[in-house]
């Protein structure tokens, strides 16, 4: 039987090193681990591919690499789940924009995003088909940035039952920025009656010198519920209780669990 009880959740928008840096994902992975430790939740979610910064030319994470291990630590302590940003190449060569869930455990490759925005097109490949995550009896919708924009995206997930869309994402500063992060948050969480868990950027990141930060949370019905200001390093929390309807889910969807 799923739980009752509510999942704790925590957006976070660490400080993130620069592309170029030797020990660019090392020191990032240490930022990543701090913020589990400091947020005390089940889960933590971090943005778009948030171990590298939004750099489109960085090395594919291997989800064995060495470097990812004070992070399992971070989430073996805190009892934690961390779903975190990272470019990632599978057996055939191909590469994806990549959602990896860290557990005390290890590294897995849980979403691939769809729909791929802008250059990204000219290294990556777009992932096939949405992705719920089932967690404590939740379950979780996985998009990353330009998803999220795309209402038919929240739609799929949606339609395979689920009680958060959960989206890692950037967007660059200024008021028409914001207030198109905030528009698509609340639009999700208002079409399909799901909390809405939105974890973004903020300050520097890659090749942007400034990004929007203001990751937060949406009530089913798109009330806004807490929201981070726009400083790297923050993080607010909410709690997240069920919502979708207690039903299978179709054979087509990936079920993984962390």
């Amino acid at each position: 039987m799923p739980s009752s009880a509510p999942l704790t959740v925590a957006v976070a928008q660490p400080v993130c090193v620069a592309p170029g840096e030797p020990e660019t994902v090392s020191d990032n992975v240490e930022l990543h681990a701090r913020a589990v430790r400091q947020a005390g939740t089940r889960l933590v979610v971090f943005p778009e591919l948030s171990l590298t910064g939004y750099d489109l030319t960085a090395p594919a994470v291997d989800p064995a690499d060495s470097r990812l291990a004070p992070l399992v630590a971070a989430c073996a302590e805190a009892g934690a789940v961390a779903l975190v940003g990272a470019p990632v190449r599978d057996v055939d060569g191909r590469e994806s924009i990549a959602t990896l869930a860290v557990t005390g455990e290890g590294v897995t490759v849980v979403y691939r995003k769809s729909r791929l925005h802008g250059a990204e097109v000219e290294r990556f490949t777009a992932g096939e088909q949405p992705v719920v995550l089932e967690l404590d009896g939740l379950r979780l919708g996985l998009a990353v940035c330009a998803d999220a924009a795309d209402p038919a995206h929240a739609e799929e997930a949606a339609a395979l039952g689920i009680d958060a869309y959960v989206a890692s994402t950037l967007y660059g500063p200024g008021p028409a920025q914001a207030a198109r992060r905030d528009g698509h948050g609340r639009e999700r969480a208002t079409a399909h009656g799901v909390w809405c868990v939105l974890a973004t950027s903020a300050g520097a990141t890659g090749e942007f010198p400034d990004s929007s930060g203001g990751s937060g949370f949406w009530a089913p019905g798109g009330a806004l519920v807490a929201q981070a200001g726009t400083a790297p390093g923050e993080l607010v929390r909410a709690e997240l209780d069920r919502v979708a309807p207690d039903r299978a889910a179709p054979d087509r969807a990936e079920r993984p669990r962390p």
